[in-house]
């Protein structure tokens, strides 16, 4: 096994692990290192997205009964309109220059998280209430910035996070809405990237390869969030992502 593949293998286990024991961050953590490891920086946030799929759809299937389509429209097709428009832009800007940009985001989004992660709690109120809180302002904003973040960094989860969080009413409502929200978003991505060619062999080869990983990290993370308390593990996390933000900064 080539160390190429063995990376892709080892960082599809971490990211996955990190979506099952979080609810997201998948794309945050493999793209920490999956644009050193592929030829283009569009077709590594192509083989995130496929990887990224096969995490949120069992999830979805087991938790479809708790999706509210109502409140999940607005900002998903927001998300779909910025990050159709990123991803086609992604073939105007060179590579050297998104992974300055991913390295300031990374650190920016850890570091958000580790200061305000305790503020951010699923409130226990009612179905009605959280509908009233659900705006369509805050669902355009969401998926606007998720947007940007998904089509050119392949890591549109935090800001879709912070919305889910906040709108519905309970933690199975907030998981099925929000791994339905990356599911859809990714495939719609993955779409446009194939368009844009950047869907290649490499990438199919490479996705075989990582999902084992995935299956792995997935069981790992299964059993792991029943052991450890979850606020240590993500502090963890958010550390790892400032360092690896701060890494591609100086190696570029």
């Amino acid at each position: 096994m080539s160390s190429i593949v063995l990376s892709i293998f080892l960082l599809s286990i971490g990211a996955s692990f990190i979506q099952r024991t979080t609810g997201f961050g998948f794309g945050i953590f493999i793209m920490t290192m999956l644009p050193f490891l592929m030829p283009s920086y569009g077709e590594a946030t192509t083989l995130s997205g496929l990887l990224a799929i096969t995490t949120s759809a069992a999830i979805v299937w087991r938790l479809r009964s708790y999706v509210t389509w109502q409140r999940l429209w607005p900002i998903l097709l927001t998300f779909i309109i910025v990050s159709t428009i990123a991803i086609f832009a992604l073939t105007r800007i060179e590579d050297h220059i998104l992974r300055r940009i991913l390295g300031v985001a990374l650190i920016l989004i850890s570091i958000y998280f580790m200061l305000f992660s305790q503020r951010i709690k699923l409130p226990a109120r009612t179905c009605s209430l959280a509908r009233a809180r659900t705006t369509k302002k805050v669902q355009v904003g969401a998926g606007t910035l998720s947007g940007l973040m998904g089509g050119f960094f392949g890591m549109q989860g935090p800001p879709a996070v912070l919305y889910f969080i906040q709108s519905e009413p309970t933690k199975e409502h907030y998981m099925a809405m929000a791994q339905t929200y990356f599911l859809i978003g990714n495939v719609m991505m993955t779409g446009v990237r194939a368009y844009n060619g950047f869907f290649t062999t490499t990438v199919a080869v490479d996705y075989l390869y990582g999902l084992s990983g995935v299956i792995i990290g997935t069981m790992l993370g299964a059993y792991v969030f029943k052991h450890i308390p979850n606020r240590i593990f993500r502090y963890i996390v958010y550390a790892y992502i400032c360092i690896s933000g701060v890494i591609i900064l100086i190696t570029n």
